[in-house]
Protein backbone atom coordinates (compact mmCIF):
# COMPACT_ATOMS: atom_id res chain seq x y z
CA UNK A 1 0.00 0.00 0.00
CA UNK A 2 1.32 3.41 -0.91
CA UNK A 3 1.20 6.51 1.24
CA UNK A 4 0.28 9.79 -0.44
CA UNK A 5 0.80 12.90 1.66
CA UNK A 6 -1.89 14.70 -0.32
CA UNK A 7 -5.55 13.62 -0.48
CA UNK A 8 -6.88 12.84 -3.92
CA UNK A 9 -9.98 14.76 -5.11
CA UNK A 10 -10.70 12.34 -7.94
CA UNK A 11 -10.91 8.66 -8.81
CA UNK A 12 -13.68 6.05 -8.65
CA UNK A 13 -15.64 5.57 -6.49
CA UNK A 14 -15.99 8.91 -4.79
CA UNK A 15 -15.15 11.03 -7.83
CA UNK A 16 -14.68 14.66 -6.85
CA UNK A 17 -14.14 13.81 -3.18
CA UNK A 18 -10.93 14.23 -1.20
CA UNK A 19 -9.26 11.10 0.10
CA UNK A 20 -7.50 10.61 3.42
CA UNK A 21 -3.84 9.50 3.32
CA UNK A 22 -5.24 6.22 4.71
CA UNK A 23 -7.72 5.68 1.88
CA UNK A 24 -6.03 2.56 0.46
CA UNK A 25 -5.84 0.99 3.90
CA UNK A 26 -9.56 1.53 4.45
CA UNK A 27 -10.32 -0.21 1.16
CA UNK A 28 -7.99 -3.09 2.02
CA UNK A 29 -9.87 -3.55 5.32
CA UNK A 30 -13.16 -3.77 3.43
CA UNK A 31 -14.52 -0.47 4.70
CA UNK A 32 -17.82 0.77 3.37
CA UNK A 33 -16.97 4.25 2.17
CA UNK A 34 -19.31 7.23 2.06
CA UNK A 35 -19.11 10.94 1.19
CA UNK A 36 -18.82 13.31 4.14
CA UNK A 37 -18.21 17.06 3.94
CA UNK A 38 -16.40 16.74 0.61
CA UNK A 39 -14.33 13.71 1.64
CA UNK A 40 -14.77 10.00 1.02
CA UNK A 41 -14.40 8.44 4.47
CA UNK A 42 -15.06 5.01 6.04
CA UNK A 43 -18.63 4.69 7.30
CA UNK A 44 -18.07 1.25 8.80
CA UNK A 45 -15.82 -1.81 8.57
CA UNK A 46 -17.53 -4.73 10.31
CA UNK A 47 -20.71 -2.95 11.41
CA UNK A 48 -21.70 0.16 13.34
CA UNK A 49 -22.94 -1.68 16.43
CA UNK A 50 -19.85 -3.88 16.69
CA UNK A 51 -17.54 -0.89 16.29
CA UNK A 52 -19.55 1.17 18.78
CA UNK A 53 -19.35 -1.60 21.38
CA UNK A 54 -15.62 -2.01 20.79
CA UNK A 55 -15.09 1.63 21.81
CA UNK A 56 -17.33 1.36 24.87
CA UNK A 57 -15.76 -1.94 26.01
CA UNK A 58 -12.17 -1.96 24.66
CA UNK A 59 -10.71 0.47 22.13
CA UNK A 60 -11.35 1.73 18.63
CA UNK A 61 -9.22 3.50 16.03
CA UNK A 62 -10.75 6.25 13.88
CA UNK A 63 -9.43 8.09 10.86
CA UNK A 64 -10.84 11.61 11.12
CA UNK A 65 -8.42 13.26 8.72
CA UNK A 66 -11.31 15.15 7.14
CA UNK A 67 -11.08 17.49 10.14
CA UNK A 68 -9.28 20.72 9.29
CA UNK A 69 -6.00 22.01 10.68
CA UNK A 70 -5.14 25.72 10.85
CA UNK A 71 -1.89 27.05 12.30
CA UNK A 72 -1.77 30.65 13.54
CA UNK A 73 1.71 32.08 13.87
CA UNK A 74 2.96 35.54 14.84
CA UNK A 75 2.65 38.26 17.45
CA UNK A 76 -1.00 38.77 18.28
CA UNK A 77 -2.13 35.26 17.25
CA UNK A 78 -3.71 34.45 20.63
CA UNK A 79 -5.40 37.85 20.81
CA UNK A 80 -6.87 37.24 17.35
CA UNK A 81 -8.29 33.88 18.39
CA UNK A 82 -9.71 35.35 21.61
CA UNK A 83 -11.40 38.11 19.62
CA UNK A 84 -12.84 35.81 16.93
CA UNK A 85 -13.87 32.79 19.02
CA UNK A 86 -16.22 32.56 21.97
CA UNK A 87 -14.29 30.80 24.72
CA UNK A 88 -11.78 32.59 26.93
CA UNK A 89 -8.18 31.58 26.21
CA UNK A 90 -7.21 32.90 29.64
CA UNK A 91 -8.86 29.77 31.04
CA UNK A 92 -6.05 27.59 29.67
CA UNK A 93 -2.26 27.74 29.34
CA UNK A 94 0.39 26.38 26.97
CA UNK A 95 0.03 22.66 26.43
CA UNK A 96 -3.73 22.73 26.88
CA UNK A 97 -6.62 22.55 24.42
CA UNK A 98 -10.04 24.18 24.52
CA UNK A 99 -13.43 23.60 22.95
CA UNK A 100 -14.74 26.84 21.47
CA UNK A 101 -17.10 28.30 18.87
CA UNK A 102 -16.76 30.59 15.90
CA UNK A 103 -19.89 32.73 15.74
CA UNK A 104 -21.11 35.41 13.37
CA UNK A 105 -22.40 38.81 14.52
CA UNK A 106 -25.92 37.41 14.96
CA UNK A 107 -24.68 34.74 17.37
CA UNK A 108 -25.09 31.91 14.85
CA UNK A 109 -22.44 29.21 14.95
CA UNK A 110 -20.12 29.15 11.94
CA UNK A 111 -18.31 26.18 13.48
CA UNK A 112 -17.32 24.49 16.71
CA UNK A 113 -13.67 23.57 17.03
CA UNK A 114 -10.70 22.76 19.25
CA UNK A 115 -7.88 25.25 19.93
CA UNK A 116 -4.41 23.98 20.85
CA UNK A 117 -2.46 26.68 22.69
CA UNK A 118 1.33 26.54 22.45
CA UNK A 119 2.19 30.19 23.08
CA UNK A 120 0.74 33.64 22.50
CA UNK A 121 2.31 33.62 19.05
CA UNK A 122 1.55 30.01 18.08
CA UNK A 123 -1.76 28.16 18.14
CA UNK A 124 -3.38 25.34 16.21
CA UNK A 125 -7.09 25.12 15.43
CA UNK A 126 -8.96 21.96 14.43
CA UNK A 127 -12.28 22.90 12.81
CA UNK A 128 -14.82 20.66 11.10
CA UNK A 129 -14.14 19.64 7.51
CA UNK A 130 -16.99 21.53 5.89
CA UNK A 131 -16.25 24.75 7.79
CA UNK A 132 -12.45 24.91 7.71
CA UNK A 133 -12.34 27.37 4.79
CA UNK A 134 -14.97 29.63 6.40
CA UNK A 135 -13.10 29.74 9.71
CA UNK A 136 -9.80 30.43 7.92
CA UNK A 137 -11.38 33.24 5.91
CA UNK A 138 -12.72 34.93 9.04
CA UNK A 139 -9.37 34.68 10.78
CA UNK A 140 -7.48 36.06 7.79
CA UNK A 141 -9.91 38.95 7.37
CA UNK A 142 -9.35 40.01 10.99
CA UNK A 143 -5.66 39.12 11.32
CA UNK A 144 -3.12 41.90 11.94
CA UNK A 145 -0.17 42.10 9.57
CA UNK A 146 2.11 40.07 11.83
CA UNK A 147 -0.16 37.01 12.06
CA UNK A 148 -0.20 34.21 9.48
CA UNK A 149 -3.14 31.82 9.14
CA UNK A 150 -1.75 28.65 7.56
CA UNK A 151 -4.08 25.97 6.19
CA UNK A 152 -2.63 22.53 6.99
CA UNK A 153 -5.83 20.63 6.14
CA UNK A 154 -4.09 18.38 3.62
CA UNK A 155 -0.75 18.17 5.43
CA UNK A 156 -1.96 16.70 8.72
CA UNK A 157 -3.84 13.45 9.30
CA UNK A 158 -5.97 13.09 12.44
CA UNK A 159 -6.38 9.70 14.14
CA UNK A 160 -8.36 8.97 17.29
CA UNK A 161 -7.76 6.11 19.74
CA UNK A 162 -10.81 5.86 21.99
CA UNK A 163 -11.99 3.45 24.67
CA UNK A 164 -11.17 2.13 28.16
CA UNK A 165 -8.18 0.16 26.78
CA UNK A 166 -6.76 3.17 24.92
CA UNK A 167 -3.95 3.70 27.44
CA UNK A 168 -2.73 0.14 26.90
CA UNK A 169 -2.76 0.66 23.13
CA UNK A 170 -0.86 3.93 23.36
CA UNK A 171 1.72 2.51 25.76
CA UNK A 172 2.29 -0.46 23.46
CA UNK A 173 2.94 1.97 20.61
CA UNK A 174 5.33 4.07 22.72
CA UNK A 175 3.04 7.08 23.12
CA UNK A 176 2.34 8.99 26.36
CA UNK A 177 -0.67 8.01 28.47
CA UNK A 178 -0.45 10.37 31.45
CA UNK A 179 -1.96 13.53 29.98
CA UNK A 180 -4.79 15.28 31.87
CA UNK A 181 -8.05 15.76 29.99
CA UNK A 182 -7.75 18.45 27.26
CA UNK A 183 -3.96 18.58 27.55
CA UNK A 184 -1.57 17.92 24.68
CA UNK A 185 2.07 17.19 24.06
CA UNK A 186 4.40 16.19 21.24
CA UNK A 187 6.04 12.80 20.86
CA UNK A 188 8.37 11.17 18.37
CA UNK A 189 6.96 8.12 16.61
CA UNK A 190 8.48 6.32 13.63
CA UNK A 191 10.62 9.33 12.84
CA UNK A 192 7.72 11.78 12.87
CA UNK A 193 6.56 14.39 15.37
CA UNK A 194 3.08 13.47 16.56
CA UNK A 195 0.78 15.74 18.58
CA UNK A 196 -1.07 13.75 21.25
CA UNK A 197 -4.14 15.35 22.84
CA UNK A 198 -6.33 13.87 25.56
CA UNK A 199 -9.64 14.51 23.86
CA UNK A 200 -12.18 12.85 21.58
CA UNK A 201 -15.79 12.69 20.45
CA UNK A 202 -16.96 9.46 22.11
CA UNK A 203 -17.15 10.15 25.86
CA UNK A 204 -14.49 7.50 26.49
CA UNK A 205 -10.90 7.88 27.60
CA UNK A 206 -8.63 8.36 24.62
CA UNK A 207 -6.59 10.69 22.50
CA UNK A 208 -6.53 12.36 19.13
CA UNK A 209 -3.25 12.17 17.21
CA UNK A 210 -2.20 14.83 14.71
CA UNK A 211 0.27 13.14 12.37
CA UNK A 212 2.16 14.42 9.30
CA UNK A 213 0.13 13.07 6.38
CA UNK A 214 3.07 11.23 4.87
CA UNK A 215 3.55 9.22 8.08
CA UNK A 216 -0.13 8.48 8.71
CA UNK A 217 -0.08 5.02 7.14
CA UNK A 218 2.87 3.83 9.19
CA UNK A 219 1.34 5.17 12.41
CA UNK A 220 -2.02 3.54 11.59
CA UNK A 221 -0.29 0.20 10.95
CA UNK A 222 1.73 0.41 14.16
CA UNK A 223 -1.32 1.18 16.28
CA UNK A 224 -3.25 -1.77 14.83
CA UNK A 225 -0.27 -4.09 15.25
CA UNK A 226 0.60 -3.07 18.82
CA UNK A 227 -3.06 -2.82 19.78
CA UNK A 228 -3.77 -6.39 18.71
CA UNK A 229 -3.14 -7.74 22.22
CA UNK A 230 -3.33 -4.52 24.23
CA UNK A 231 -7.07 -3.97 23.66
CA UNK A 232 -8.23 -6.79 25.89
CA UNK A 233 -6.78 -9.42 23.58
CA UNK A 234 -9.48 -8.67 21.03
CA UNK A 235 -7.47 -6.24 18.94
CA UNK A 236 -7.82 -2.54 18.27
CA UNK A 237 -10.99 -2.19 16.20
CA UNK A 238 -10.93 0.15 13.18
CA UNK A 239 -14.08 2.27 13.44
CA UNK A 240 -15.96 4.38 10.93
CA UNK A 241 -18.03 7.53 11.04
CA UNK A 242 -21.21 5.53 11.69
CA UNK A 243 -20.00 4.47 15.14
CA UNK A 244 -18.56 7.93 15.72
CA UNK A 245 -22.08 9.31 15.26
CA UNK A 246 -23.82 6.83 17.58
CA UNK A 247 -21.12 7.31 20.23
CA UNK A 248 -21.34 11.10 20.18
CA UNK A 249 -25.16 11.02 20.21
CA UNK A 250 -25.16 8.87 23.35
CA UNK A 251 -23.02 11.62 24.92
CA UNK A 252 -25.24 14.44 23.66
CA UNK A 253 -22.28 15.98 21.83
CA UNK A 254 -23.59 18.40 19.17
CA UNK A 255 -22.93 17.99 15.46
CA UNK A 256 -22.56 21.19 13.48
CA UNK A 257 -25.24 21.44 10.82
CA UNK A 258 -27.72 19.51 12.96
CA UNK A 259 -27.57 20.45 16.65
CA UNK A 260 -25.93 23.85 16.17
CA UNK A 261 -25.30 26.07 13.18
CA UNK A 262 -25.88 29.52 11.71
CA UNK A 263 -29.49 29.41 12.95
CA UNK A 264 -28.79 27.57 16.23
CA UNK A 265 -26.89 29.63 18.78
CA UNK A 266 -24.71 28.44 21.68
CA UNK A 267 -27.44 29.64 24.06
CA UNK A 268 -30.02 27.42 22.37
CA UNK A 269 -27.59 24.49 22.18
CA UNK A 270 -26.67 24.66 25.91
CA UNK A 271 -23.09 25.60 25.09
CA UNK A 272 -22.90 28.70 27.25
CA UNK A 273 -20.03 27.03 29.15
CA UNK A 274 -17.93 27.46 25.98
CA UNK A 275 -18.57 31.22 25.92
CA UNK A 276 -16.30 33.68 27.71
CA UNK A 277 -19.08 35.93 28.94
CA UNK A 278 -16.60 38.02 30.93
CA UNK A 279 -14.36 38.82 27.95
CA UNK A 280 -14.45 42.47 26.85
CA UNK A 281 -15.61 41.47 23.39
CA UNK A 282 -15.79 38.72 20.79
CA UNK A 283 -17.70 38.31 17.55
CA UNK A 284 -21.37 37.70 18.36
CA UNK A 285 -21.15 38.68 22.03
CA UNK A 286 -23.80 41.39 21.89
CA UNK A 287 -26.37 39.15 20.21
CA UNK A 288 -25.63 36.19 22.49
CA UNK A 289 -25.78 38.30 25.65
CA UNK A 290 -29.15 39.68 24.57
CA UNK A 291 -30.50 36.20 23.84
CA UNK A 292 -29.19 34.92 27.15
CA UNK A 293 -30.86 37.76 29.04
CA UNK A 294 -34.19 37.37 27.27
CA UNK A 295 -34.13 33.56 27.30
CA UNK A 296 -33.82 31.45 24.14
CA UNK A 297 -36.84 30.70 21.97
CA UNK A 298 -35.88 27.01 21.96
CA UNK A 299 -33.52 24.76 23.91
CA UNK A 300 -31.61 21.60 23.00
CA UNK A 301 -32.77 18.62 25.07
CA UNK A 302 -32.27 14.88 25.01
CA UNK A 303 -35.08 12.44 24.27
CA UNK A 304 -35.09 8.86 25.53
CA UNK A 305 -37.45 6.37 23.88
CA UNK A 306 -39.97 4.53 26.03
CA UNK A 307 -40.86 2.11 23.24
CA UNK A 308 -39.19 0.71 20.13
CA UNK A 309 -39.22 4.01 18.21
CA UNK A 310 -36.02 5.14 16.48
CA UNK A 311 -35.93 8.95 16.06
CA UNK A 312 -34.31 10.66 13.08
CA UNK A 313 -33.39 14.30 12.34
CA UNK A 314 -36.30 16.46 11.26
CA UNK A 315 -39.02 14.44 12.97
CA UNK A 316 -41.63 16.56 14.76
CA UNK A 317 -41.86 16.50 18.57
CA UNK A 318 -45.28 16.95 20.20
CA UNK A 319 -46.51 17.30 23.76
CA UNK A 320 -50.16 16.47 24.40
CA UNK A 321 -50.65 16.53 20.64
CA UNK A 322 -49.25 20.04 20.17
CA UNK A 323 -45.99 20.67 18.24
CA UNK A 324 -43.15 21.75 20.56
CA UNK A 325 -40.05 21.24 18.41
CA UNK A 326 -38.09 18.91 16.17
CA UNK A 327 -35.41 16.23 16.41
CA UNK A 328 -31.94 17.43 15.40
CA UNK A 329 -30.01 14.15 15.91
CA UNK A 330 -31.46 10.72 16.51
CA UNK A 331 -30.32 7.11 16.44
CA UNK A 332 -30.56 3.68 18.03
CA UNK A 333 -28.33 3.50 21.11
CA UNK A 334 -26.25 0.29 20.96
CA UNK A 335 -25.49 0.71 24.68
CA UNK A 336 -29.04 1.26 25.94
CA UNK A 337 -30.78 -0.73 23.18
CA UNK A 338 -33.37 2.05 22.69
CA UNK A 339 -33.76 5.15 20.56
CA UNK A 340 -32.12 8.38 21.72
CA UNK A 341 -32.22 11.85 20.25
CA UNK A 342 -31.41 15.49 20.65
CA UNK A 343 -34.15 17.97 19.85
CA UNK A 344 -34.72 21.70 19.86
CA UNK A 345 -37.79 22.23 22.02
CA UNK A 346 -39.93 25.14 23.17
CA UNK A 347 -38.72 26.71 26.45
CA UNK A 348 -41.86 25.55 28.26
CA UNK A 349 -40.79 21.91 27.86
CA UNK A 350 -39.03 20.61 30.97
CA UNK A 351 -36.86 17.74 32.12
CA UNK A 352 -38.97 14.61 32.66
CA UNK A 353 -41.82 15.68 30.38
CA UNK A 354 -43.47 12.99 28.28
CA UNK A 355 -43.48 13.80 24.57
CA UNK A 356 -44.23 12.09 21.30
CA UNK A 357 -42.09 11.94 18.19
CA UNK A 358 -43.82 11.58 14.83
CA UNK A 359 -41.97 8.51 13.55
CA UNK A 360 -43.28 8.18 9.99
CA UNK A 361 -46.86 8.84 11.02
CA UNK A 362 -46.73 6.90 14.28
CA UNK A 363 -46.49 8.56 17.71
CA UNK A 364 -43.37 7.28 19.46
CA UNK A 365 -43.19 7.68 23.23
CA UNK A 366 -40.22 9.61 24.67
CA UNK A 367 -39.12 11.30 27.90
CA UNK A 368 -37.26 14.61 27.90
CA UNK A 369 -33.88 14.36 29.63
CA UNK A 370 -30.54 16.10 29.77
CA UNK A 371 -27.69 14.15 28.11
CA UNK A 372 -25.44 12.28 28.37
CA UNK A 373 -27.57 9.17 28.00
CA UNK A 374 -24.73 6.95 29.24
CA UNK A 375 -21.92 7.78 31.67
CA UNK A 376 -19.05 9.81 30.28
CA UNK A 377 -15.52 8.51 31.04
CA UNK A 378 -13.14 10.86 29.21
CA UNK A 379 -10.41 11.28 31.86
Amino acid sequence: MSDDARPQPDGEPGAGLYHSPLHERHLALGARMAPFAGWEMPLQYTGVVEEHQAVRQRAGLFDVSHLGTLDLVGDGAAALVDRLLTNDLARIGPGQAQYTLCCDESGGVVDDLIVYLEADDRLRLVPNAANCAAVAARLRAAAPSGVQVLDRHHDVAVLAVQGPASDAVLAAAGLPTDLPYMAWTRAQLLGAEVTVCRTGYTGERGVELLVPAGHAGAVWDLLLERGAQAAGGAGLQPCGLGARDTLRTEMGYPLHGQDLGPDISPVQARLGWAVGWGKPDFVGKQALAAERAAGPSRVLWGLLAQDRSIPRPGMAVLRSGEPVGAVTSGTFSPTLKVGVAMALLAPAVADGDAVEVDVRGRAGSFVVTKPPFVASRPS
